[in-house]
């Protein structure tokens, strides 16, 4: 048996024991409460701890799926089980209009907005009349199957930690997988997710939606377990209090969300007897105290505290299971001679400064054209202009005989471009193997729900077989399972490479892949380029490595102030006197 099976089996024995042992009727109705609290806090570990997005409302999403039962449930008659469908289903709806609205701002913008439609939610529930203004609705159903009441003690305990567990487990797949993969990409910007073909702003909506729906559940829960519903539970002091069980038990694990609820749940009740005591008058000091130990972990414990349990777990590599997987389908190739890219006359405009100034230039299929010049000659920007992460001013880029001029980042890598990045841009805490895998995303076609369930294993493997080869291919087979952060600066070069190869793509661009290489490492990525022509592959390489730029390119582009100085092949470019002077200056 894995540590994993016997970790899930001793949670589960734990819960049973609990459920059929004395254990004092108020421990019990505590561990209700923690439960119903880990599923909304859940959410937020998805969407702000792997996500990356800052959201104060999710109590609000809390109070849609409590009062959307306990109204239908008291003023409908709808049973119970059928009000959890529907208060979903609203919370969905909501989520995903606010989440269209409000994901596109960044920065502080966004924290800012889930404050403004929490508070909304909150006074909408606090003034209609339906809903039974600040004194809310009472007398909510309990839950019953048949003539059996589940709605209360140890019942409901294990009701709710069952729900809990699920949905952890559920979680737990979803962030292993493409979908995760992509997920996990979020929170690095979007440029180098849109450049692996992630729709990032589709892919927040829906982890947006996801920690909603959590909530919603969350309070369905709430509102059959407490029999009644008022606005404050739901609230905007409730909703930074998840934020802070999230960040307390560890925004980035799974398992935080119950370490924070139930660190945070146990520390209250025991502050609000000591703290009276000690300081010799009642009040909400444990507020204070809860401020004080939110900066303490922020500063001293970031990770959150789960984190240090986690790294004291045996960890086994992941099981390699695909070596007999199917191989991935393939794009079809260019032909021999086949113009493969063509850029006329770009032209980019940062206000009153020409960075890029009317370049020309073409790559026909199986060639590697250089691109380079001195620093700030516009090689970089050129290579956004190619790749969609800026609009040209004027001008136009074609692909295989189509205009991508305007295309998205995310359109560009469908149609077969690839790229690598000057500043390298990858997932520290992923493996190797996880980071070149998500290169292949487009490749894959398994939504969340097939994750979830674990439906997607025969494509799973079919992708990290190809992220495996691509890996074997630069040269970094021995690091499959190795914490990307560990690497060294020139592996995490390579490492970019092969996910950009593992995107099958018919032009590779490469942004200064010789940079941090000792000189072996230099050959071999020279190797490794000759062996990508051979296969018909076409590259663009911008790099400041001569002796490398002139052992593989065929063609060479000297770029200097944003214009196309001189274009010709590596010994033409060699004994050119404007190539000379543009590096090294000339003599007055």
């Amino acid at each position: 048996m894995t540590s994993r099976k016997a970790g899930w089996l001793a949670i589960i024995t734990l819960i049973g024991l609990i459920a059929v042992l004395p254990v004092p009727e108020f421990w019990i109705i505590q561990l209700n409460y923690i439960g119903i609290s880990s599923l909304a806090v859940l959410g937020l570990i998805l969407l702000t701890g792997v996500g990356g997005l800052t959201s104060f409302g999710q109590a609000a999403f809390v109070g849609i799926g409590a009062y959307t039962s306990a109204y239908l449930t008291v003023n409908a008659g709808l049973s119970p089980w059928l009000t959890l469908l529907i208060g979903m289903a609203l919370t969905a709806t909501c989520a995903i209009v606010l989440g269209w609205i409000t994901l596109r701002m960044s920065g502080h913008y966004l924290p800012l907005a889930t404050i403004a439609w929490g508070l909304s939610l909150y006074y909408i529930m606090g003034n209609l009349e339906a809903l039974g203004k600040y004194d809310g609705i009472l007398d909510v159903q309990s839950l019953k199957v048949g003539g059996w009441d589940l709605g209360h003690g140890r019942v409901f305990f294990v009701m709710t930690w069952s729900l809990l567990l699920l949905a952890s487990l559920g979680m737990i797949h979803l962030l292993d997988s493409r979908v995760g993969r992509a997920i996990r990409s979020l929170k690095t910007g979007s440029q180098m997710a849109e450049s692996m073909g992630i729709d990032t702003l589709k892919f927040k909506i829906g982890i947006f939606t996801l920690a909603a729906l959590l909530a919603s559940m969350s309070g369905w829960l709430y509102a059959h377990f407490q029999r009644a519903v008022n606005p404050s539970p739901f609230g905007m002091q409730i909703g930074i209090e998840y934020l802070f069980m999230a960040v307390l038990g560890g925004a980035g694990h799974v398992w935080g969300a119950i370490t924070g609820v139930t660190i945070t749940k146990l520390l209250s009740d025991q502050l609000q007897v000591l703290l009276p005591k000690l300081i010799g008058t009642s009040g909400s000091y444990e507020i204070i105290v809860f401020g004080v130990l939110l900066v303490l972990t922020l500063k001293y414990a970031p990770e959150g505290i789960w984190a240090f349990v986690d790294r004291r777990l045996p960890k086994a590599p992941r099981k390699v299971d695909w070596h007999q997987a199917a191989p991935l389908a393939h794009r079809s190739k260019p032909a021999a001679g086949e113009v493969v890219l063509q850029v006329k006359d770009i032209r980019k405009e940062f206000g009153g400064l020409v960075a890029v100034n009317n370049i020309n230039f073409t790559v026909q299929s199986a060639q590697i054209v250089g691109l380079i010049g001195p620093n700030g000659a516009g090689k970089s920007t050129t290579f956004n202009l190619i790749t969609g992460v800026l609009r040209p001013t004027s001008g136009s880029v074609t692909f295989r005989g189509e205009s991508i001029t305007n295309s998205a980042s995310r359109e560009i890598a469908k149609r077969g471009i690839s790229r690598t990045f000057q500043h390298v841009k990858m997932i520290a805490d992923m493996t190797v193997l996880e980071n070149v895998a998500l290169g292949a995303h487009l490749r894959g076609d398994q939504g969340a729900v097939s994750a979830m369930l674990r439906l997607d294993r025969s494509e799973e493997q079919g992708l990290f077989k190809e992220a495996e080869f691509q890996l074997r291919r630069v040269g970094m087979g021995e690091y499959l399972h190795e914490l990307a952060g560990n690497l060294a600066m020139g592996q995490q070069r390579l490492l970019e490479i092969a996910r950009a190869l593992c995107n099958d793509p018919a032009l590779l661009l490469l942004d200064e892949p010789a940079a941090g290489l000792r000189h072996k490492e230099k050959q071999a990525l020279a190797d490794v380029l000759r062996q990508l022509k051979s296969e018909g592959l076409s590259i663009l390489l911008v790099e400041h490595d001569m002796d490398l730029v002139m052992q593989v390119t065929d063609r060479i582009v000297v770029m200097e102030f944003g214009t196309r100085l001189i274009e010709g092949t590596p010994e033409e470019i060699q004994a050119s006197p404007e190539v000379r002077a543009a590096y090294l200056g000339t003599e007055h």
